[in-house]
């Protein structure tokens, strides 16, 4: 059954036109699957500290990282207990399963390139080109090592059936709250793109990232209780355990997530008292929550006790002194203003100069939302209220001011609450700044994605000048091109334009086969 957009639609300008009748299904399957090719194909090769238990869980079950030793400033060895990262194990838990599904095909793959080395008596590395000297050491090494091979494939494997998917997940999940919240298959589709495309999402799904997949999941299980559509089908009970267990999974991934936990255990539990519930019935369903986030909190104790011989100190607790170790607990301690404005203004990772469209959320308090957008002020005040709430928290971390080679990182969990809060404002906007921003936001976000480097001379601005000036790029394009051994395989600037070209014809196919609605699909 086909309904109709609201007159409050109509007379705000957003109405649907009369040949929209995709089914919401439909809409959803074609934009994940829009997603996963475009973020796949701006795969970037870097090997991040994640990657090596994902490594050591697909070849032998364990979180052991002894034949990678040095080859990340985050791995460190413990006496008797061998080389580890210090960071949290949910990621590689994660990345571990693509790659222990594509090792066979990877090992024979490995294997060939290894004999015939040994067959043309190659000896050390090939030439690689890169700008950055620890990045041409590391190649070097891998080369040694015979890793290189491996690396490359298993990184593609896990971002591709890993890192992407889940974003594109994301991108879902957020159209479905936006159609609820402006009653528009149409509106929050393009909304979704957007926050797909023109958001560092797309920046930050370019290989293994844990701090996106906290932003994803706990924004999931914010969704689970705020239960947009009011459908029944969950009990409250279960919306509870479902979002404890979101919010165990975002510490499992990264102890920042204790802010998400936190953050969600409260917007719950407001919410429940808010809507009539009486104090028993709060406490009872605190206490789903909690039993909820216990099974992958209890993970990362059993993960911190077989690796380091303690079940409740954090990894980082026995990492040898790093830069900023030294203030604070291993690096962390009080809210610092430097910090706090650095993590939102930072012209080469600040939050809101990589993405000056979510500044708009700070204003989305302020706004008419109007009776047909359903956002009410709760949600709307506790999705800016945890995003406030992670921006001081890492205001306290020390380890703040090493973005500057990465882009912005730590912040990458309030994407999706701010995204929310910005389009509501931006939907408010006349048609030709509304257009203009979108159109901004996805320039600066897809140069982003190409060219990735923010730590020269202009920061976040330097990827739109070099992709302006010397033509597009594909990150793994790019560094094939510098590699000797595989430059003859690629052209730095006809690559991209043959590969954009495909994926465009992909991407029109899947959108313009229309198979016909079914009853009871609701489209506008």
């Amino acid at each position: 059954m086909t309904v109709a957009a609201p007159a409050s639609t109509i007379s705000a300008g957003y109405a649907e036109p009369s040949a929209w009748k995709m089914p919401t299904t439909s809409i959803a399957v074609r934009l994940f699957l829009t997603c996963w090719i475009v973020f796949v194909l701006h795969f970037a090769t870097d090997i991040v500290r994640e990657i090596y238990p994902a490594l050591a869980l697909g070849d032998h079950l364990s979180f052991r990282v002894d034949e990678y030793a040095d080859m990340h400033p985050d791995l460190f060895e413990k006496e008797g207990y061998g080389w580890h990262i210090g960071n949290n194990p949910g990621a590689s838990m994660l990345a571990a399963i693509p790659y222990a599904l594509a090792r066979p095909l990877i090992d024979l793959i490995v294997e060939r390139v290894r004999e015939d080395r040994t067959a043309n008596g190659l000896s050390e590395p090939p030439g690689y080109d890169s700008p950055w000297p620890m990045g041409r050491d590391f190649y070097a090494e891998a080369w040694r090592r015979g890793f290189d091979i491996k690396f490359g494939l298993a990184a593609f494997v896990i971002q591709a059936l890993c890192m992407a998917p889940i974003s594109a997940l994301g991108v879902v999940v957020m159209f479905f709250v936006l159609r609820q919240v402006f009653l528009s298959d149409r509106t929050a589709l393009w909304l979704a793109l957007l926050y797909g495309f023109g958001t560092p999402v797309f920046f930050r799904t370019g290989f293994l990232n844990h701090n996106m997949m906290i932003g994803h999941l706990t924004f999931m299980g914010f969704v689970v209780l705020w239960n947009p559509s009011d459908s029944d089908r969950w009990s409250s009970r279960a919306r509870f355990l479902v979002a404890g267990l979101a919010g165990g999974g975002a510490v499992l991934l990264d102890y920042s997530g204790v802010v998400l936990l936190l953050g969600l255990f409260a917007y719950g539990l407001c919410k429940r008292r808010m809507g009539g519930g009486s104090a028993r019935d709060v406490v009872e369903h605190g206490a789903v929550y909690v039993i909820g986030s216990l099974p992958p909190i209890a993970l990362l104790w059993l993960y911190q006790w077989r690796s380091f011989g303690h079940a409740l100190y954090p990894g980082q607790h026995w990492m040898p002194p790093v830069e900023w170790i030294e203030l604070g607990y291993q690096g962390f301690g009080f809210p610092q203003v430097e910090l706090f404005w650095a993590l939102g203004f930072d012209y080469r990772f600040g939050l809101f100069a990589t993405s000056p469209l979510l500044l708009l959320a700070l204003a989305a308090l302020f706004v008419d939302r109007g009776e047909h957008r359903r956002l009410p002020l709760l949600e709307a005040t506790a999705l800016l209220a945890i995003c406030l709430a992670l921006w001081v928290f890492f205001s306290g971390s020390n380890y703040t001011r090493l973005q500057f080679n990465t882009g912005v990182r730590y912040m990458a969990p309030t994407f999706p609450f701010l995204f929310v809060l910005a389009g509501v404002v931006l939907m408010r906007l006349p048609r030709p700044l509304l257009y203009l921003v979108a159109v901004l936001s996805v320039t600066q976000s897809w140069c982003l994605a190409m060219f990735r480097e923010v730590e020269l001379g202009l920061g976040v601005l330097q990827p739109v000048a070099e992709i302006f000036l010397g033509g597009p790029q594909l990150p793994t394009v790019t560094v094939m091109s510098r590699m000797q051994a595989y430059q003859r395989f690629v052209d730095p600037v006809l690559s991209p334009i043959l590969l954009f070209l495909l994926v465009g014809a992909i991407i029109w196919g899947i959108w313009t086969v229309h198979p016909p609605p079914r009853a009871g699909d609701i489209g506008v």
